[in-house]
């Protein structure tokens, strides 16, 4: 077995109970073979990017987790989670029940034709960029560079920070 890894998961939801959701992605990742759950961040509330129809906003939050499993590995177990909470791909931007992320596994950089690593749009989002300064403020991400600059060009996007105690009445 090989030493874990930190790797970095954004969890987004905007249909449904996306508390519950999260919920249940954080016990099945917990879960997971050789894995753990090192942090979650505070969750945050979003408007969909790049979508010209009417949606509910997302509620995000970023997980990093400790895992011996590999990358390729770990997005499988992603996409099987998101499965089991009733993800479909439907349409690109659609609405989700559950939308996991592999971000960042370690610092691996990785193109493959199912898995880029880091994240290929990662650094210009705020709903993925808040949340992981929570989590990891010093972080920097291979390839592309600190965290805390980052944060700097994602200003303009609609983000709110969610008191824990607003949690379950958040998509009302």
């Amino acid at each position: 077995m090989s030493p874990p890894v930190r790797a970095h998961v954004a969890f987004g939801a905007n249909l449904g109970d996306p508390f519950a959701a999260l919920d249940g992605a954080l016990a099945a990742l917990a879960a997971l073979p050789d894995t753990r759950i090192a942090a979650r961040s505070a969750f945050y509330r979003s408007a969909p990017l790049g979508v010209a129809d009417e949606q509910p906003d997302y509620i995000n939050a970023v997980i990093a987790l400790d895992t011996g499993l590999a990358p390729q590995a770990l997005l499988d177990a992603l996409l099987a989670v998101e499965a089991a909470g009733g993800r479909t791909r439907d349409a690109a931007l659609a609405p989700r029940a559950i939308d996991l992320d592999l971000l960042l596994h370690g610092d691996t950089v990785l193109q493959t034709q199912t898995l880029t690593l880091p994240h290929p749009r990662m650094h210009q989002r705020a709903f993925v960029l808040l949340p992981l300064a929570d989590i990891a403020p010093d972080l920097v991400i291979p390839g592309i560079g600190a965290l805390a600059p980052l944060l700097e060009t994602v200003r303009n996007q609609r983000i709110v920070r969610l008191k824990e105690a607003d949690a379950g009445s958040a998509i009302a």
